[in-house]
C-alpha cells in the first residue's frame, strides 16, 4: 500500500511539473509584455531615436526675434525643464536643455539627454515639435520652455547670466 501511494504521488508530481512548465510566461503568444526580455523587444521594436531629424539650414523662425541668448522654463513629468536658445538673425539654435527629475527609461529623459528635442526644435525653428511616444508630458514641458524663451526673444529680454557665460 505504501509503495502504491509513493508511486501515485511520484506520478502526480511528474504530471503537475510537466503541466506547469507549459504555463510559464513566454514572449510569443502570452499576451504579456512583461514576459519579454529587453533583447527580445529590441529585436521586434523600431528604435524611436533612429529616425534622423532633417533641419533646413536656411530656415528661420517666424516673427521678429531679437538676437541673443534666451532661457525658458517648462514643467516636465517630474520637475522643471530648461531650454537655452541662441537667436541670431531670426535663426534658433538650441544651446542647452536640462531637466530635473525626469525618469530614466521614459522617452523624454533619453530625448533630452541624446539631443533629440534639440534637433526637433532646430528643425522646426519653433516650439511646434512632434510628441515623442511615451513622453507626452515631457514633450509638453519642452514646448512650454521653448515658448517661454521665444516670448523673451520677441520682447528682447535676454537672460543676463546666460549672456555673460553663466557669470553673475
Amino acid at each position: 500500500m505504501k509503495k502504491r501511494a509513493l508511486t501515485t504521488a511520484a506520478c502526480g508530481f511528474a504530471v503537475l511539473t510537466l503541466s506547469l512548465s507549459g504555463c510559464g510566461a513566454s514572449f510569443e503568444g502570452s499576451g504579456s509584455k512583461d514576459a519579454a526580455s529587453a533583447e527580445q523587444l529590441a529585436l521586434r521594436t523600431d528604435d524611436p531615436w533612429a529616425v534622423e531629424v532633417q533641419a533646413d539650414p536656411a530656415a528661420k523662425a517666424e516673427g521678429n526675434l531679437h538676437d541673443g541668448v534666451y532661457v525658458g522654463e517648462g514643467k516636465g513629468m517630474e520637475g522643471p525643464i530648461t531650454v537655452t536658445l541662441l537667436v541670431e538673425d531670426n535663426r534658433i539654435t538650441c544651446l542647452e536643455m536640462t531637466q530635473e527629475g525626469e525618469s530614466q527609461s521614459r522617452g523624454g529623459y533619453e530625448a533630452i539627454r541624446d539631443g533629440k528635442y534639440a534637433q526637433m526644435i532646430e528643425a522646426a525653428q519653433s516650439a511646434d515639435i512632434d510628441t515623442i511616444s511615451g513622453a507626452t508630458i515631457t514633450t509638453a514641458g519642452v514646448k512650454q520652455a521653448v515658448e517661454d524663451a521665444l516670448e523673451k526673444a520677441e520682447q528682447g529680454v535676454e537672460d543676463q547670466s546666460a549672456a555673460q557665460g553663466g557669470e553673475q
